[in-house]
């Protein structure tokens, strides 16, 4: 049986068709200024039986499509788990917050946190001086990291950020080098969350922020140890969705 999992985000809708517990097909696709659309588009091109949606616009289908709902924490942790069954913590920075989560021995979710009061850290926090640098988001996420000259922010709040961003360019800073500074401080503030669990076991990064190599290794960096990035990771929430309307069927 097809069972489908939808993870509506902030800028992308992920959906992922499993099938005997067997990940088949997956979409990315922009969440646009009216995602509601998009999302039956994507329930109707790939069928499924069953569906479960989670992310920030779950209920959105929830209410308008009464497809049943789980929370993101519980479909990350259940997506990471299956793709690394070593998994013990998870890090999922989103377009609209920032979450750590950690797992038991079984894979159940003991406890996290969540950054989702402050941009700061998030995704759109990166999308944002990414844009004011001159950079793609593909640019900034290939920059080799730990080069050139070190750059330290003094604010992670977004507009100041942003200001502070324009008077180093200002001052002749090269614009990698206040790129890799923002990266480094996401990475920073991102592994002090983490640091309040214990990261026994295997650390997987999950979520769309995890594909850029240069945040991916600074984080490691702060943490002290490595960590497991799948090779789509920006679908783990709508895996972990897709399971468990498996499951329910």
């Amino acid at each position: 049986m097809r069972s489908l999992g939808i993870d509506i985000g902030s800028r992308n809708i992920k959906a992922v068709v499993v099938e005997n517990g067997r990940l088949v097909d997956f979409v990315c696709t922009e969440t646009t200024f009216d995602p509601l659309p998009r999302c039956r588009q994507l329930l109707a091109s790939m069928g499924a039986a069953r569906v479960m949606a989670t992310g920030y616009g779950r209920h959105l289908l929830e209410v308008h499509g009464d497809i049943p709902t789980i929370t993101e924490i519980k479909a990350f942790a259940r997506g990471s788990r299956e793709m690394f069954p070593d998994c013990r913590t998870v890090i999922d920075i989103g377009g609209q917050d920032t979450k750590v989560i950690s797992l038991g021995p079984a894979g159940n979710v003991i406890k996290f946190e969540m950054n989702d009061r402050c941009a700061a850290g998030t995704g759109k926090f990166l999308e944002v001086m990414a844009e004011a640098l001159g950079f793609t988001l593909e640019e900034f996420a290939s920059l080799l990291p730990f080069e050139g000259e070190e750059v330290k922010l003094s604010s992670m709040c977004t507009v100041f950020a942003e200001s502070e961003v324009v008077s180093l360019i200002a001052k002749g800073v090269a614009r990698a080098d206040i790129a890799r500074g923002v990266q480094s401080a996401v990475a920073s503030r991102v592994a002090g969350m983490a640091k309040r669990f214990s990261l026994d076991g295997e650390v997987v990064f999950a979520g769309g922020c995890a594909n850029s190599r240069c945040l991916r290794q600074m984080l490691e960096h702060s943490l002290g140890c490595q960590v497991s990035v799948h090779s789509v990771p920006e679908i783990t929430g709508a895996f972990g969705a897709a399971l468990y309307a498996a499951e329910a069927a």
